[in-house]
């Protein structure tokens, strides 16, 4: 029934599948991503700040490495490194074993520098200080990393380059200061918040739903204990606190999850001990008791799944509250650390360009941090008026 009455409310369901969408979007990753490398980090400095829906022709140079074989969940969690070297250009030509090309000047009509590379160079991964040949009968040898000799038309040559190595690459969001792709910047910084509002969570639940039951079931100086315990850490500022407990655990991504969750639990507490409060007094708990049950079965068996409810509901609201606190954490420098993108890291860096014309750099994390909260609190109402309207039993 609590299902049925949260799916006919558009908005709180409507933030759900948003939700849902972004999340998947966060687990799949460097999957979906258009820059895969790790941390989605491959910056292009002739590139920066260019606007949404921007192209650029790109030379793609293979490394003098041999390529690694990732694994496709290695590559979804972590990235990949890039087998090639990419070279935004504006003009190529060809002339003999050699392709011409001019390199892109960080504006359109600006002209580059021209420069040239050896067409086997450009196609495969060459020994380390190989002498370009000659063209003899239209063919070209060289020597491949692993020491084998070949032998290999220009012409073809040319064609698998104008193919494969020279492409264009959209950039739907722009790129950043550094010249980095802000989508993918987005995606894998979606993964942070959605992270820390998880596990700050899930800490936050613990250790709340624990102290509350406790508290609340058994009254007396245990109560009183928990409750001066609450009181204490209730008195002191958010974000005041997490600051704290960063300087002194170290600054870090799984530090992060750890502060903001140690200082969440309060308000599941509080939540968790008023419901127990008004249940441990019902028929079916006295029947319990007369039954021989002992407290932890009556609590885990009889209690807890009777305030799930409301510990719900907050959560939906800790959830948004997390990631406030870790994207301002971020803004702040000491949050998650470069080069891992966070979207509050991404607003830090980017800020001074709101009074130019190229305020979105700020303004496109601080949307996504909005929408995300937003969706939180609207998840939050939709089932607080889904639950109300559900008898307990």
């Amino acid at each position: 029934m609590a299902w049925w009455r949260f799916r006919r409310n558009p908005l709180a369901f409507g933030s759900f599948v948003f939700i849902l969408v972004s999340a998947l979007a966060a687990i799949l990753g460097y999957l979906i991503t258009p820059d895969s490398t790790p941390f989605a980090n491959h910056q292009q400095l002739e590139l920066a700040t260019h606007k949404p829906g921007y192209n650029a022709q790109l030379l793609l140079v293979a490394k003098n490495r041999e390529p690694e074989n990732i694994s496709f969940i290695r590559k979804m969690i972590w990235g990949s490194p890039e087998d090639h070297t990419s070279i935004p250009i504006q003009h190529f030509w060809f002339v003999d074993a050699w392709l011409y090309y001019e390199t892109y000047a960080g504006q359109p009509g600006y002209p580059g520098l021209e420069n040239r590379v050896w067409l086997p160079d450009v196609l495969f991964a060459l020994e380390h200080g190989q002498e370009p040949g000659e063209v003899k009968n239209d063919s070209i040898s060289f020597l491949t990393h692993s020491g084998e000799k070949q032998t290999m038309a220009a012409a073809d040559m040319q064609q698998q380059i104008e193919q494969k190595q020279i492409v264009v690459r959209r950039f739907l969001l722009g790129t950043d200061r550094f010249g980095r792709d802000m989508l993918s910047q987005l995606v894998i910084g979606a993964r942070v918040s959605l992270s820390v509002g998880f596990i700050a969570v899930f800490i936050s639940l613990v250790i709340g739903v624990t102290l509350g039951s406790l508290a609340g079931y058994f009254r007396g100086w245990l109560d009183d204990l928990i409750m001066w315990l609450i009181n204490v850490i209730w008195s002191i500022p958010t974000l005041l606190l997490v600051i704290a407990i960063t300087f002194a655990i170290g600054k870090g991504f799984w530090q992060v999850f750890l502060a903001v969750g140690l200082t969440m639990w309060v308000d599941v507490a509080r939540v968790a001990r008023g419901q127990v409060l008004s249940l441990r007094e019902k028929e079916f708990v006295e029947a319990g008791r007369a039954l021989g049950l002992g407290s932890f079965r009556i609590i885990t068996r009889h209690i807890l799944p009777n305030i799930m409810g409301p510990v719900i509901v907050i959560s939906a609201a800790n959830f948004a509250s997390a990631i406030l606190i870790e994207a301002g954490l971020s803004f702040l420098g000491i949050g998650v650390q470069p080069p891992m993108p966070s979207w509050g890291t991404m607003i830090r860096e980017h800020y001074g360009y709101i009074i130019l014309d190229k305020g979105y750099l700020a303004f496109l994390p601080g949307i996504m941090i909005m929408l995300m909260v937003l969706s939180f609190m609207m998840v939050g109402n939709g089932l607080r008026d889904a639950l109300d309207k559900t008898p307990q039993f």
